[in-house]
């Protein structure tokens, strides 16, 4: 059980604006993954080969920072290991496995919307572990913030729906918000840095794992890339997507999620949708409907809504207090 957090912890703790910024300076460079891995899945790579070449990468980059953040202090390691492995193969490697194979079955739109549905999720999940119904600002930020995915994601046009395929695209939601819940998770002995590299370390090796056994398909190309109409390399996209929509992603957000909690991260994250539409229109030339637009202010202002909700209606910590991975 999490030690009682005195009124200055609290006061840290609170979101504010810094909190808000770097929530959101997350989600524009995780919004870049798409354009990046789009650019080299067109020239042959596998969805699998290019996340675990972008895991280990990262991972790699990462491994002195963290190091130098340890201090010697090796047993913090130890002492975490649980939360590191959790984080990893949960939240960084799950989340793709599970999406890979919704996208396989459905429309990238309708898996995506899946995948996304883990603020809703979590705000069941607190109201249930903790038996206190939400703010009324919340439900209605939550039902604003789904409304504005649909828009955004653009679902007027024919879809097929595959149960199977659901189910695969709900498992990724579990597996965001379990995300979510574990680098919310208040930790004073265990780095974001060093969680985020033994996160990148053990998704990487799960996801080369997965490629190496025939699971999932491995394939890697070094054909040069067509990134905003400008014919470069392969490592430029694949740089970009380790150090960008890796490295600097997963570092800001698990301390956007320690300053925010998970509640308020998870919806500030909805954000990556639009950004990832913005992207996609600067460097593939995929132009952005109306529609869209219209559901990247709904996001926005769901999460407004959530982010100004009375505390008590649903704490901000609640993920962290409930502790479902102690």
């Amino acid at each position: 059980m999490a030690p009682a957090r005195t009124n200055a912890d609290r006061t840290l703790l609170r979101p504010g604006a810094a909190g808000i910024l770097v929530a959101l300076a997350s989600s524009a460079v995780f919004g870049l993954s798409g354009s990046f891995a789009k650019s080299l899945l067109e020239t042959g790579w596998s969805s699998t080969g290019a996340v675990a070449v972008r895991m280990l990468g990262a991972a790699l980059v990462l491994a002195v920072p963290a190091a130098v953040a340890l201090h010697g202090r090796w047993s913090q390691v130890r002492e975490n290991w649980r939360t590191i492995v959790l984080f990893g193969f949960v939240g960084v490697a799950g989340c793709q496995f599970f999406y890979f194979n919704a996208v396989e079955r459905l429309s990238v739109g309708v898996a995506l919307l899946l995948e996304f549905l883990a603020p809703v999720l979590m705000v069941l999940w607190i109201w249930l572990a903790t038996r206190r119904r939400p703010g009324v600002r919340t439900i209605l930020g939550t039902v604003a913030a789904v409304a504005g995915l649909v828009l955004v994601l653009d679902l007027a046009g024919s879809t097929r729906i595959d149960p199977v395929g659901v189910l695969w695209g709900l498992a990724a939601a579990v597996c965001l918000a379990s995300y979510f819940f574990v680098t919310a998770k208040q930790n004073d002995s265990l780095p974001p840095l060093v969680l985020a590299t033994g996160g990148m370390l053990v998704g990487g090796a799960t996801m080369a794992a997965l490629g190496l056994t025939g699971i999932l398909p491995l394939a890697f190309s070094t054909a040069d890339v067509d990134l905003g109409g400008w014919q470069t390399a392969w490592w430029v996209p694949l740089t970009g997507l380790v150090l960008l929509s890796t490295v600097l992603a997963y570092v800001t957000g698990i301390i956007a999620a320690r300053s925010l909690g998970s509640r308020v991260a998870s919806f500030v994250s909805l954000t990556e949708v639009l950004f990832a539409v913005l992207w996609a229109w600067l460097l593939l030339s995929e132009l952005p409907r109306p529609i869209q637009l219209v559901g990247g202010c709904l996001i926005i202002a769901g999460v407004v809504l959530v982010r100004s909700d009375d505390p008590a209606g649903l704490p901000g910590e609640a993920a962290s207090d409930v502790e479902p991975y102690a």
